[in-house]
């Protein structure tokens, strides 16, 4: 009996799925908080950001966006395969997307996820996710093979260092009373240490810093937009607390780079643009924000390349001393119990 694997005839791309109108907006944090005890008082509270921006979050225009610019890529430059779309919480829910590959015969997917780092809730429970919509779809289901994380990958480095040279340029403040803020969704310390977040974001923020003139600008790397109980600690320091401490060092200019968020989506848009930018304005303090590397042409190449990469099984190419993630990651990696409070 063969075991051979039938040839790679999609991609999918996966992400974390946002309300499109405002009546989506708690049935979709109900979605993303599910088993975790929480009171719709609490959700109507937190789903006020959405409800700023019409209650539509850019994440699903942005999967769009990047959608058609991928699939113009393959098919100017191969491998001409159709590209599929799959969120976590939201409609098009994986589960359905994986349906409707399996009924247009798709049997074999590569699998490319909005986050490039490593953390369980950036990588491990993608996979859960796969594993949980194929045993929904059951028999016939696709294999969905998962890239790993990117976030060294010269179409991503070389794109957000592009964005933050020009609000650089834009910033028009002395490079000796600048500084670069790399920031990043934090994580609970216990989820930050079964995987390589903190040091992949680490290099990911050195090697774009050594892409901007002139290099000596400084640079940090802080973390936004936790959402645990205060009692859990979570990576640190806070993004507007440290613009704070810049301001008390007679820093003048700062530029908020996104290095952990590959979108322009709530978490920017509201954590960073409304609520950093209100902190800085407060202090005055000049900021400016790089756009996440988006759709742009060279992440998106670089992302083609990574598919044509895994599919050819190539090594894909890096920068920095960490080197490509191995696939298939080991079972364990990137293992996480989230923290849940007591039934009320």
């Amino acid at each position: 009996m063969s075991h051979e694997l039938p040839p790679f005839d999609a991609v999918l791309l996966l992400s974390f799925g946002g309300p499109e109108g405002p009546a989506d907006v708690v049935p979709f944090l109900e979605n993303v908080t599910r088993g975790r005890n929480i009171p719709r008082a609490r959700l109507e509270e937190v789903g006020k950001h959405y409800f700023l921006f019409g209650g539509v979050s850019p994440i699903n225009g942005h999967c769009r966006e990047l959608i058609r610019t991928l699939r113009t890529e393959l098919a100017q430059h191969g491998p001409d395969l159709p590209v599929y779309w799959g969120n976590r919480n939201w409609h098009p829910l994986l589960a359905d997307t994986l349906s409707e590959m399996t009924t247009a015969g798709v049997r074999r997917a590569v699998a490319i996820a909005t986050s490039a780092y490593s953390s369980y809730s950036a990588c491990r429970q993608y996979l859960d996710d796969i594993a949980r919509a194929q045993a929904t779809v059951g028999t016939g289901a696709p294999i969905v093979e998962k890239l790993p994380p990117f976030y060294n990958h010269p179409g991503f480095i070389e794109t957000m260092a592009a964005h933050t040279r020009d609000a650089l340029a834009r910033l028009d403040v002395p490079p000796a009373r600048t500084r670069l803020v790399f920031t990043a969704h934090s994580i609970p310390i216990a989820m930050a240490a079964t995987a390589g977040y903190e040091a992949e974001l680490h290099e990911a923020s050195a090697l774009v810093a050594s892409r901007i003139a002139p290099t000596d600008i400084p640079w940090d790397l802080v973390y936004q937009s936790r959402s645990g109980p205060p009692t859990q600690p979570w990576l640190e320091p806070d993004v507007c607390d440290h613009l704070r401490a810049l301001r008390a060092d007679e820093v003048d200019g700062v530029v908020v780079v996104p290095i952990g968020f590959v979108a322009d989506h709530m978490e920017v848009k509201f954590d960073l643009d409304t609520e950093a930018r209100a902190v800085a304005d407060e202090l005055g303090l000049r900021m400016e924000r790089a756009p996440a590397v988006g759709a742009a042409p060279t992440f998106v190449a670089g992302l083609r390349e990574l598919v044509t990469c895994h599919i050819e099984g190539r090594t894909p190419p890096t920068l920095g001393a960490r080197g490509a993630r191995p696939f298939p990651c080991d079972p364990t990696c990137c293992a996480y119990t989230p923290q849940r409070p007591p039934p009320r």
